[in-house]
């Protein structure tokens, strides 16, 4: 696990070695065993190193062929690096080292660009093809790895990196806030869209990758899709193959040449993984002055316990929380306001010291269908029996009445899933955003208008499979996965995730739907699976997430005081009503209703705002 930097040459003259070195410097977190630049005519690239497989120093990056005509930065791990290395040989190409990424190189030189398909891993990379004049950079297939690109400066360089904020110290590079970013932000809780809070700055899509040749993008290709295309077989089948291909991606997961540890809450995906691993430590948190009512780590422990593993654990406070969210909020590069990501930082921080690499249970969710909004309610079952034009006609109706729980439903009941669904994240309402929003910050993108693209992929789907394939390609990427790296990171940490495996996914694409979610249980052919390494209570466990008490912390004054003061300052008064902000803040601290996820986005945004825009002038 590492970052990287570059730049394709402007025209203005600058010190490019001074660039690159101090661009560099702004994400030595991602690596701080060791540094490394490659500077020619044309490009800069600068590489921060966390040494996990190979560490000896022929392995530090750039890495460059034999001839030195292609130079690589790379980040990430390459699971499959063995069995191409091997055909590498046979072909008669010379190793150096004993790294995956010198396999990028000839597998480049071997294959050409499209031998990215053949990769099994987590990956952003950067190869720069000094005789073709040309760059390729790719993303992995699920998009682990974070990958920003920009030509939004003052004498057309081109800017491309592991995290926005090494963009900054490049003197050409222009920082300004993306105004269409915000509307969008506050309903999803994250950045939702390919272009950034920064204005041109853009993320390279999961499974997609560019040439730029001249500085300018000459080719967008998605190399890898994640649709279903069930297959039919018994569930006994299934099981069985879930269970060997799990147990395989974990054994893949797990090559290091340094130690690994694993995440461990309460539930079944990160229980699996750890059952399997048996690593010597597993990490869990909590949170102080609520174990009772936010805490999974007694079942982690017990869980550890059992399989002989000793589980060391952290408790945060609010205080802690406030005092680091605004350095967690510069690692994030982009305001995010899953609260999860608070827990999440803690957590790596713990486990840092004791190893190099976490196993985690990301992505089986998604994969094989764990969240409880894929499994309809038997209300809204029973409603659906009546004609949609009627359930219709009753929605419209209903959205003209006063809003609660019931006409809530009765609008949902007469939408199509593509009208409803629009994620996990629904914090803001829309209407709400944009009362809330002043007029410059209104024009950016609906939900629906992010939403619709992805949908129009999978028109013949049915529900379950429409939401799930959305979730893979927006709620995943966008948040989950955006985190789990970021958070992880800030700590040196390399997180994996071996249900977010090419194997897995490509099995679980034939799984059928009903083995997938039915009536019974979401995650369903997987709890079977897990039955044969975890105990039943766990792999049956209901999903509880990751609870953060901030409802609970917005309803005491010193927090309280805290938050009104951002809601009350100047730069607040750029972006909202800042009378309807506070509000919404006295209604909560008054327990006259729960705005904690209101108000905790909007606040996330401005810590996030006053970090990278006011204490950076």
């Amino acid at each position: 696990m590492c970052g990287f930097i570059g730049y394709i040459h402007g025209t203005e003259e600058i010190d490019h070695h001074e660039t690159i070195e101090r661009m560099m410097d702004t994400i030595i977190h991602r690596g701080p065993d060791s540094g490394g630049k490659h500077v020619d005519e044309k490009v800069s690239l600068g590489f921060r190193r966390l040494s996990i497989i190979d560490l000896s120093d022929a392995a530090n990056q750039p890495l460059y062929s034999e001839d030195g005509s292609i130079v690589l930065v790379f980040n990430g791990e390459i699971y499959n690096f063995q069995e191409l290395r091997e055909t590498l040989i046979e072909k008669g190409y010379n190793f150096k080292t004993r790294s995956d990424s010198e396999v990028l190189i000839y597998s480049y030189m071997e294959y050409g660009e499209e031998f990215v398909k053949q990769l099994r891993g987590m990956f952003a990379f950067c190869i720069w093809d000094k005789n073709r004049n040309q760059m390729m950079l790719a993303r992995d297939g699920f998009g682990i790895k974070p990958l920003y690109y920009t030509n939004h400066t003052k004498d057309n360089t081109f800017i491309f990196g592991s995290e926005i904020k090494s963009f900054l110290p490049h003197p050409a590079f222009i920082k300004e806030m993306n105004k269409d970013a915000l509307r969008p932000y506050l309903t999803f809780q994250y950045s939702a869209m390919d272009e950034t809070f920064f204005k041109g700055v853009y993320k390279l899509r999961p499974a997609h990758y560019m040439i730029i040749r001249d500085g300018k993008i000459s080719k967008m290709e998605k190399y890898w899709d994640k649709k279903y295309h069930a297959k039919d077989n018994t569930l006994e089948y299934y099981v069985e193959e879930i269970r060997k291909t799990v147990k395989e991606s974990v054994e893949a997961h797990k090559i290091s040449d340094v130690k690994v540890g694993s995440f461990l809450s309460g539930g079944i995906d990160s229980s699996y993984v750890t059952a399997l691993l048996r690593p010597n430590n597993s990490f869990s948190v909590g949170f102080k002055n609520y174990e009772k009512m936010f805490n999974e780590t007694d079942h982690a422990k017990e869980l550890s316990d059992i399989l002989n593993i000793e589980n060391k654990r952290t408790y945060v406070s609010a205080d802690e929380v406030f005092e680091k969210l605004p350095t967690i909020q510069w690692h994030m590069d982009e305001p995010q306001s899953n609260p999860s990501s608070v827990p999440l930082y803690f957590l790596c921080e713990l486990a840092s010291k004791d190893v190099t690499v976490v196993l985690s249970g990301e992505g089986a969710d998604e994969i094989f269908g764990g969240y409880e909004w894929y499994q309809p309610s038997k209300r809204m079952e029973a409603y659906e029996k009546i004609p949609f034009g009627l359930r219709k006609l009753i929605a419209s109706i209903a959205k003209k009445l006063p809003k609660n729980k019931y006409t809530n439903f009765l609008v949902k009941g007469g939408q199509t899933i593509e009208e409803r669904f629009i994620g996990e994240a629904v914090v803001w309402d829309e209407e709400d955003a944009l009362n809330v929003l002043k007029p410059a910050y209104r024009s950016g993108p609906s939900v629906h208008s992010i939403t619709k693209p992805i949908y129009s992929e999978v028109p013949y789907e049915d529900d379950v499979t429409k939401m799930q394939y959305l979730d893979l390609n927006l709620w995943l990427p966008g948040d989950i996965l955006l985190k789990a790296d970021k958070m992880s990171m800030a700590h040196s940490l390399e997180l994996r995730v071996p249900f977010l495996d090419k194997k897995v996914m490509e099995l679980a694409k034939n799984i059928p739907t009903q083995y997938r979610v039915n009536e019974k249980d979401t995650k369903y052919a997987l709890r079977l699976a897990a039955l044969k390494e975890l105990p039943e209570e766990w792999a049956k466990r209901k999903k509880l997430g990751f609870p953060v008490p901030i409802r609970h912390w917005l309803r005491e004054e010193k927090y309280y005081n805290l938050v009104k003061e951002a809601f009350q300052s100047d730069y607040a008064k750029e972006f909202f009503n800042t009378d309807q902000l506070v509000k919404y803040l006295d209604d909560h601290y008054h327990q006259r209703a729960n705005y904690a996820r209101y108000i905790w986005t909007v606040y996330v945004f401005l810590v996030w705002y006053k970090r990278f825009f006011v204490d950076m002038k």
